[in-house]
This record gives C-alpha cells, structure tokens and sequence, in this order.
C-alpha cells in the first residue's frame, strides 16, 4: 500500500502537470471561439484540421521510442547507454525531418489542402517538440515530476500569453506604437496561433538545452536495434491511436458538402474538448502509473497493485464522467461562450465516455507492456482505427460529426474489450470486474438520464453526484482508511 501512495503522490503531481496546462488550453479555447476574433466557425475548424495534423505527426516524429526509453531505462543497468542511444535517434531522425519537409513544404500543403505559410509553422513546431520527447521521459524516469510539471505549464502558459497578445493586444499597440505596427498584419489570426506555439515550443526547448550538454552521448547499435523493435509496435498503435483521435476533422471536411464542412468541423471541434477533462485525468493517471508498472513489474504480486490501480482509476473516472455531465452546459458557457458553437454538445457525453474506455483500455495495457509483446498493443489499435475508418464512412454522410462521436465511442470500447481478453491470456490479473462494472454502469446510468432527461435541472443532477458518492463510500471505505492511513 506504501507503494501505491508514493503512486498516488506522483500522480497528483503529474495531474497538476497535465491538468493545469489542460486547463490552461482551454483558454485557448476560449480565446479562438469568442466571437470577433477569427471570422467565422469555419476558422476554428481550420485551426482543429491543422491541429489533427500535429497530433498524427506527433506520433510519427516519437516513433515509439518514449516507450522504448522507459522499458530499457529500467531494464538495462547501464543507463547512459540508454538515454545516449535514444537521445541520438530522436535528433537525427528530427533533423531529417526537418529537411526534407522544408524542402517538400509546399508540396504538403497542396496534399493537405492548407497554406504552405501554415505548413512551414508546423514543421517547426513539430521538430522542436520531437527533440523534448527523450528529456521528458528522462525527467520522468527519474522521478522528478516537479521540474516536468514546471516546463509543461510553462509552454502552455506562454502559449495561452502570446495568443492573448496576438490576437487582442497587437492591433490595439500597433495604432500607438510603430514598433508594433511594423510587426502587425492584418487577417492574420491563424498565423499567429501558430507562431504563438512555436514561440512557447522554443522556450521550452531552450530551457532543456540542458539535457543535452550534461547527458553521455554513447550509441550501442545493438541495443538501438532492440528498442526499435520494441517501438515498431509502439509507432503503428500510436498512428492507429491517431487515426482514432483525429482522423475523423479529415474525413469531415471529405465526406460533408464543402459548404457547411469546416463549419460542422469547428462546432464539432469546440464541443470536442469539453470531453478533454475526462482525457486530462486519464493522462494525468497514465503519466503517473507508467513508470510505476515499469519499476514494480518484478517486485512481489505486482498484479494484485495493477488490479487496485484498476478500481481507483474507474471510481475516479466515473466520478468526472458523472460530473462534466451533469455541469456540461455550465463547462460550455465558460469555455465556449459562442452560442454559434453549441448545436454540437450532443456529442459531449459520448466522447467523455469514449475517452473514459480509452484511460482503462491504458490501465490494461500494461500486461503487453512489460511482457514485451508490444504487438498486441499494434493490434489492438489497428482494430480500434478500422472501426473509426469504417463508422465513420458509414456514419458521417448520415448524421455528420454525430457519427464521428460514435466512432469514437465503438473504437476506444472496442480496444479496452480486446486488451483485456488479451491480457486474461498472457498476463491475467485479478480485476474485480463486478465492481468496476458497477461503478461504470452506474455512472453511465445516471448520466444518460441526466444529460437526456433532465438535462439542467441541477437539482437532479447532483443528487445523482451526491448518491454515487455514497455509493463509493459504502463499497470502498475500508480501502480509503488504509490509504489514509499510510
């Protein structure tokens, strides 16, 4: 139990380091919707397809190799080996990159069917991003959760500061001052979404120069060629993963009448990240357990710990899924203050709880993890991106982005049904399936009459938080005084 607090402890502080730069974002949210500062809903769903396009490459850039970097960091006892190896493949496969998409830029842009000027803020903002990846993972091997959550929040907080600056400060100081007049232009809006990204990226690159001039820049080809096939599954599942997560702003400015597509695209967008409290925590969780199911997978019954990690995640999870429900349309009002974007929040619930299947689907993964059958996590997420392609064909020239949610929805169940039938094969832990199955039902239960049925009546609603909440409390004090009490 000492151990799962000392978890519980880095997983607050990893919290903070999601939650707060999260929170933080949604200023960002804040800031691109509210009415005045880009044109039109159909900016926003720009700006999302553009930001689809980071997260696929993103992936690509990483190739696995942050996985990779935690399995061999804590199996190899030569760690310079490991950071030096893994430092140098992630600098030269990101130079690589660099060149040959400056150089084929324009050609990108026609295939993405964006502006080469957008295009060239991408690439950069995705090659200083790649060469933090290894001094991330570093910091969290080592547990130091502090220093990660500091630059973490720092990048977005300079993010969040500079779109402020750009999009509602400039044109104001450029009237008055010729020095910002000189750098102002007007019609401008997305560029400056992107430069404020690459401004914050490059601050929090240059902040981890350090790394780089104190770390060993030793190659072993052997071990590099291990954590390649270590990765290689990591690398298709994570494009799978994108392909979920994302894929579905292409197929709807594809498959919707180019009218009303970026239109659908940013309502859809917007009503999207109210979904991301539930991926905040479940980010937070995993960012927290990762190392520990690395560290703890030779000591004494780790599975009976990864069981109880299990039922804490779901009780934790359930409660927000319950909360952001049932407070939606008050979440909506602070961060989406622009009723033009609202014809969306059906979508709400269900992404909240596709993202709730996709945290415990990252809680299973850990038998193929640390047993090193990184494949089945390719598997699993090639089945869970064939499900989205697929519903989403079918579904979005029927009922638009409505369709993109259930996707979502089926994908993600899909991956967490797989991974655990998978996993009772390979690496069975004792999971009490009667009480996650409880704790789930109930908060779906209870949202769905909420959300459908009295939607607003914020009397109902917590009531229902309130009875959940005993619920948990009957079921698992025992549990809660142990943890207290250590």
């Amino acid at each position: 139990m000492s151990g799962l607090k000392s978890l519980f402890k880095q997983t607050f502080i990893y919290g903070l380091a999601t939650v707060l730069p999260r929170m933080l974002s949604f200023l960002l949210v804040w800031i691109h919707t509210k009415e005045g500062v880009l044109d039109s809903v159909a900016d926003y769903g720009e700006v999302s397809i553009i930001y689809s396009v980071f997260i696929v490459l993103n992936v690509v850039l990483a190739y696995g190799m942050e996985t990779a970097f935690f399995r061999f960091f804590h199996k190899e006892e030569d760690k310079d080996k490991v950071v030096g190896t893994s430092s140098i493949s992630l600098i030269s496969s990101s130079l690589l990159f660099l060149i040959f998409a400056l150089i084929f830029k324009n050609e990108i842009a026609h295939l993405a069917n964006l502006k080469a000027e957008y295009i060239n803020l991408v690439i950069w903002v995705l090659f200083l991003d790649a060469l933090v990846i290894i001094p991330f993972a570093w910091l969290r091997a080592n547990e130091k959760p502090v220093r990660y959550a500091v630059l973490k929040i720092l990048n977005v907080a300079v993010n969040v500061g500079l779109n402020l600056f750009f999009l509602f400060a400039l044109q104001n100081l450029a009237e008055s001052h010729s020095f910002f007049n000189a750098i102002y232009r007007p019609n401008f809006e997305i560029n400056y979404i992107f430069i404020a990204n690459l401004m914050a990226s490059a601050i929090t690159f240059i902040l981890l120069i350090p790394y780089y001039t104190r770390i060993k820049y030793v190659f072993n080809l052997e071990l590099y060629k291990k954590m390649l096939r270590y990765a290689f599954p990591v690398l298709v599942a994570g494009i799978a993963f994108s392909i979920n997560e994302a894929f579905d702003r292409f197929l709807l400015d594809e498959l919707l009448p180019e009218n009303i597509a970026k239109t659908q695209i940013g309502m859809y967008s917007a009503c999207y990240k109210l979904a991301l409290f539930m991926t905040l925590f479940a980010t937070a969780y995993r960012l927290g357990i990762e190392p520990y199911f690395f560290s703890h997978a030779k000591s004494k019954n780790p599975q009976k710990n990864y069981a109880t990690i299990m039922e804490f995640f779901v009780i934790l999870g359930a409660l927000i899924f319950l909360g952001v429900v049932v407070f939606a349309d008050v979440l909506k009002m602070i961060f989406i203050p622009n009723e033009a974007y609202w014809e969306a929040m059906w979508v709400v619930p269900v992404l909240l709880l596709a993202n709730f299947c996709l945290g415990i689907y990252h809680n299973l993964s850990v038998w193929y993890k640390i047993t090193d059958r990184t494949k089945y996590g390719a598997y699993i997420s090639v089945a869970g991106a064939m499900v989205t392609l697929v519903l989403n064909f079918w579904l979005i020239p029927i009922i638009s982005y409505k369709g993109s949610a259930i996707a979502t929805l089926t994908a993600y169940a899909t991956m967490m049904i797989l991974s655990y039938g998978f996993g009772r094969k390979y690496y069975p832990i004792p999971y009490n399936l009667k009480k996650i199955g409880l704790y789930l039902s109930l908060s779906v239960g209870l949202s769905i009459v909420s959300f459908y049925q009295f939607r607003e009546n914020y009397f109902i609603g917590i009531t229902f938080l309130i009875v959940f909440l005993i619920i948990v409390y009957l079921s698992e004090k025992n549990q809660i005084k142990n943890l207290l009490n250590r």
